[in-house]
């Protein structure tokens, strides 16, 4: 919660128009994170498959051409979300959530899983989602996937063996789609990559927002500045997306450093806590899944903030509880109520150690 009104306060310097609707948005999210904390573990893996069918084909919905735009609506040449009239909804927050339910529903106890070629279904399961995400484009989300996947299945007990071949697999795709990048993403990888060599040529092109977000950071200093003094260096840069994919920048304009800092530790407690639920869980299902929130929120954190501090280009990546956009809150709230349902779970005895990978699936 302190993060979510964190964010409120950074939006309402930033775009004063837009916080009353991220508040109106943020009471949505609570009130999905108790809808989601009540039913038990079990109810979101029967019903993982039946999900992952239905976020698929909204996938899908939105790289069908004709398509009119009255349902999907492009914006800045991408397709990724879906009218709803009153609002826009994103299914890729939607896929972060299917992904690691079936992920899990599908790690738990099987000595498949212990080989190579046992992991190729679930490398599937990965691979179909990130494919369909990345032809929005939505390059972001889709590497959101990765860490999770491995994590996850490290969790499970894969063998460490059979996780490098899975890296190596993962560098050949990588490699091979790097033709496929659009324009627009090769440049601002080949700006960062300028800018970390003392090049400012791109600074006022496709570097322009990279290189007017670390003006800012520069700007606040260790303690930051008064709400004036900080709306107005604000209103100066024109940084772009400020309230949205930038708002790091904006906390650290507004509360310097330290208010960095202070976010950072916010997300390391979520992390621990996340893990903590992770730990004390007797449900393989559940351990899996509250591992994956863990570690996709905090890996979404760090590309954020790292991409406004000129370490990674720039991908149009939220930040987790804090960037205006409803569908982002509103999961990322439902991930919180995913956690609460695996904490209140009764802690049933096994007569097993979980991710034994048996043939049998409890």
């Amino acid at each position: 919660m302190a993060l979510s009104l964190l964010g409120v306060a950074a939006i309402d310097l930033s775009a004063p128009g837009m916080a009353t609707r991220h508040m109106v948005f943020l009471c949505l999210g609570v009130f999905a994170a108790l809808l989601a904390a009540g039913p038990r573990p079990d109810f979101y893996r029967r019903w993982a498959w039946p999900m992952a069918v239905l976020v698929l084909a909204m996938l899908v919905l939105l790289l069908i051409p004709f398509v009119p735009e009255a349902i999907v609506r492009p914006r800045n040449g991408a397709r990724r979300w879906i009218s709803l009239v009153v609002t826009d909804l994103q299914p890729s927050e939607l896929a972060k959530i299917v992904f690691m339910l079936v992920l899990a529903a599908s790690l738990r106890f099987r000595r498949t899983h212990r080989s190579f070629r046992g992991l190729l279904p679930t490398l599937l399961i990965a691979l179909v989602p990130m494919g369909l995400i990345l032809m929005e484009p939505d390059l972001g989300t889709a590497l959101l996937f990765l860490p999770t996947l491995m994590a996850m299945l490290v969790a499970a007990g894969a063998r460490y063996v059979d996780l490098f071949k899975i890296m190596l697999v993962g560098l050949v795709l990588a490699s091979a789609m790097l033709p496929m990048l659009r324009p627009h993403q090769r440049a601002r990888i080949m700006a960062l990559v300028a800018q970390v060599q003392g090049d400012d040529r791109y600074e006022n092109d496709i570097g322009y927002q990279g290189a007017r977000s670390m003006t800012l950071i520069g700007a606040g200093g260790m303690e930051g500045h008064e709400t004036e003094h900080a709306s107005m260096l604000l209103r100066y840069n024109h940084l772009p997306e400020r309230h949205n994919d930038m708002i790091f920048t904006v906390i650290c304009a507004r509360w310097g450093l330290w208010g960095a800092a202070a976010t950072w530790g916010a997300y390391l407690l979520l992390l621990l806590g996340g893990l903590l639920v992770a730990v004390r869980s007797t449900d393989p299902f559940g351990r899996l899944v509250a591992v994956g929130i863990s570690i996709m929120v905090m890996t979404q954190m760090l590309i954020n903030s790292g991409m406004c501090l000129g370490l990674f280009p720039i991908t149009g990546m939220t930040l987790p509880f804090v960037s205006y956009g409803g569908s982002s809150l509103v999961v990322n709230w439902i991930m919180i109520g995913l956690l609460l349902s695996i904490a209140r779970s009764p802690h049933r005895t096994v007569w097993r150690e979980p991710f034994q990978f048996s043939n049998s699936e409890l």
